[in-house]
């Protein structure tokens, strides 16, 4: 039963991903169009660098006061925490049934 949780995490987290998958390319897409800025901040290949997901979790789009932005990066960073939370619930739930079984 454990490992069938843990397979549902995994399934949470491939949830999460269709989600950031649709809306971080949108809030980049706004980003290069509105605020030069912050693109020259996040650099190019923003979608795969980690420094640029750091600054999704850290909220940094706020600073730009920008609302259909604020609008476009929250669920972008919902799903990225949905991803992470997912991985690692079932992580540890794959750890506790090494450790039972």
């Amino acid at each position: 039963m454990i490992l069938f949780f843990s397979l549902l995490f995994v399934a949470i987290a491939i949830a999460g991903f269709c989600a950031f998958v649709i809306f971080w390319p949108l809030s980049l897409v706004h980003i290069r169009d509105r605020h030069p800025q912050l693109q020259a901040q996040l650099g190019e290949g923003a979608f795969a660098r980690p420094s640029a997901w750091s600054w999704l979790l850290r909220r940094g789009y706020l600073s730009a006061n920008d609302g259909n932005l604020n609008g476009l990066a929250t669920p972008a960073r919902i799903s990225l925490l949905t991803i992470i939370g997912g991985l690692v619930c079932a992580a540890l739930l794959w750890l506790l049934a090494v450790v039972i079984g």
